[in-house]
């Protein structure tokens, strides 16, 4: 264990020291003014980053200030560190939950539809039957714990509390951060420090209600429980307790296995990275994940996995490729360059500093050099596959929890142990005459800056990922009226219950085709979307469906400016083949109208 307690902290004012509850009862005061008092109606490129009332920024000062000086005190409780660490997540994730009257992001309501199917259905359905979205059947532990969810709770669908998982699944790596940390020491200063970094860094948006939230949580999980009983000091195999953990880690990993696609790759290069240092060479966990990984792709996800194989190997290799974004996916216009720069930079600074916690702490070097291993072994994925050119992004979290640990150590004095510093009583003597010195506010300083960068590589990006009840209302009115075979035609898929009724109604993101038709559509909007349409017939519809969502993300990935969109939108009101259906301040419903039938 690396052992801090032979190093003075700092010392902090005595009003600070006397009352550590005071800065955290203040921030989140501040916070819950901030949030009576914020309006998102009109959010900008910005997101929600402009929207916050200032006292929300005055609030995150006072409480990162607050951890810093009572972290650092050897005579608070654990307990307060602990307490300033939940008030960071109930501002970091709760504000969103809190604001906004609807569920963020697409794809989270996405896996609703996906949850509604599964119950509807009553059983996994084929590729055949569901087409694209049976991928989902295919890796259900998410969505069946999920449905089993929704009815112990009575609710109508998960979108009731989806809202809210942001906060739960951040609550639910805290256990496992605390055992990977304290592996390693017993100091509560590097603890708490590498868990407030890793949740300000933990900005790529995998806490949002999906299976890769549930199956990340799991992810450390394991690797708590490997670093912690399976090295060589954590006792013999055969052992009851060794047993027991085996069958523990087992039934996670089968967890991970069902629910996620890339999280098991990722548990598998963590795990043999562990293998390359003598204290954690048992190989069970690695073997165990391996077996249950191959049994599931040769099963229930080979369908799958037989049609994208020839495009995974093309792309195995092809760095540039993978992380590269492309069209469609390039920030564009100030605020989204902005905000993107922001979570770059944010992400770059907490590497830069693990980088200068590895170099400066010799005894973590050593003593936590599996932990060191662990942050890099994502670092070859970016070779294995663009996963949606997000692999970068993946890449970035998982090695989260080692680079977190490092950059919390760059923060801190340089660790000795009493055994290998024999002048200790020297250097805490210096250490106290300059206390209010560049030791205490150069890292204060630091940590400001990375909590406030949270924000906009959070939340600047709302804009796209808000759907206000009236694009909710818009959309539901759609399929609850949409016969079955019904086609539905939209600029792309960023509004809410996209996947509505997927199994069957058929839909059309004009986005994703071609760029040469995207310039038909383009030229001649109503013409040429009537001839995409075209070939539906009663008693299904066609409709065309653009909303606020859309515009958004159009917009801020480089697609189709607002002028375009206005102009296909006019386009199509103005043609005679399209009847309107419906329309509010979110958006427009139109339906093409069918030959030889009746008007409705």
């Amino acid at each position: 264990m690396t052992d801090l307690s032979d190093l003075p902290p700092a010392r902090t004012g005595r009003r600070v020291l006397a009352r550590p509850g005071v800065p955290l009862l203040a921030a989140l005061a501040l916070w819950a003014y901030a949030v009576r008092h914020t309006d998102v109606s009109r959010l900008d490129d910005y997101g929600l980053v402009t929207r916050l009332h200032p006292a929300f920024w005055t609030g995150l000062v006072v409480l990162t200030a607050g951890f810093w000086f009572t972290v650092r005190d050897p005579r608070r409780p654990g307990g307060w560190s602990a307490a300033y660490v939940l008030g960071l997540l109930v501002m970091e994730r709760a504000t969103q939950a809190v604001l906004y009257p609807t569920p963020l992001y697409a794809w989270a309501w996405k896996h609703d539809a996906v949850i509604d199917h599964l119950l509807s259905a009553v059983g996994l359905q084929t590729a055949d039957q569901v087409g694209d979205m049976a991928v989902y059947d295919q890796w259900p532990g998410f969505f069946a714990a999920q449905a089993a969810l929704v009815r112990l709770l009575g609710v109508e669908s998960s979108a009731m509390f989806m809202a809210w998982w942001p906060l739960v699944s951040s609550l639910l790596l805290l256990l496992p951060l605390l055992l990977i940390y304290r592996t390693f020491t017993e100091d509560r200063r590097l603890i708490w420090t590498a868990v407030w970094l890793f949740y300000v860094a933990n900005w790529v948006g995998q806490d949002y209600f999906s299976p890769q939230s549930v199956a990340y949580a799991l992810h450390v999980g394991v690797l708590a429980v490997v670093l912690r009983r399976f090295g060589r000091s954590a006792g013999r195999r055969g052992q009851p307790r060794h047993t027991v953990w085996t069958v523990v880690i087992t039934v996670m990993i089968m967890a991970i296995v069902i629910s996620h696609q890339l999280t098991p790759g990722m548990l598998v290069v963590s795990l043999l990275a562990l293998g390359l240092s003598r204290r954690h060479r048992d190989w069970a966990p690695l073997f165990t994940t391996l077996v249950i990984f191959l049994a599931w792709c040769l099963t229930a996800a080979l369908p799958f996995l037989s049609a994208a194989m020839p495009d995974m190997i093309r792309s195995i290799g092809d760095v540039g490729a993978n992380v590269e974004t492309g069209y469609g996916a390039t920030p564009t216009g100030t605020g989204a360059v902005a905000t993107s720069w922001a979570a770059r930079l944010l992400s770059g600074s907490v590497l830069l500093l693990a980088a200068i916690g590895v170099l400066r702490q010799r005894v973590l070097r050593h003593r936590a050099l599996p932990l060191l291993l662990i942050a890099a072994a994502p670092l070859p994925m970016f070779a294995a596959s663009g996963y949606g050119s997000e692999m970068i992004f993946r890449v970035l979290l998982f090695m989260l929890p080692g680079a977190a640990f490092f950059a919390a150590a760059a923060l801190l004095p340089v660790i000795r142990t009493p055994a290998a510093d024999a002048t200790a009583n020297e250097y805490r003597g210096t250490t106290t005459s300059r206390r209010w010195g560049i030791g205490t506010w150069m890292p204060l300083t630091a940590l400001l800056l990375t909590t406030l960068a949270f924000v906009p590589a959070y939340s600047g990006k709302d804009r796209i990922n808000y759907f206000p009840p009236q694009e909710v209302s818009l959309v539901r009115q759609l399929f609850d009226q949409a016969p079955d075979g019904s086609l539905v035609v939209a600029a792309n898929r960023n509004y809410p219950l996209a996947y509505d009724s997927y199994w069957s109604v058929e839909h059309y993101w004009f986005l994703d085709d071609a760029r040469s038709h995207v310039d038909r559509i383009v030229r001649d909007p109503a013409a040429t979307l009537a001839g995409d349409m075209a070939g539906v017939e009663r008693p299904a519809r066609a409709y065309f469906l653009l909303t606020q969502g859309q515009s958004a993300d159009s917009e801020m990935n480089g697609q189709l400016t607002k002028a375009q969109l206005d102009r296909i939108q006019k386009s199509v009101a103005a043609s005679p083949r399209f009847r309107l259906v419906a329309e509010n301040s979110a958006g427009w419903l139109y339906e093409l109208k069918q030959a030889g039938g009746a008007e409705r």
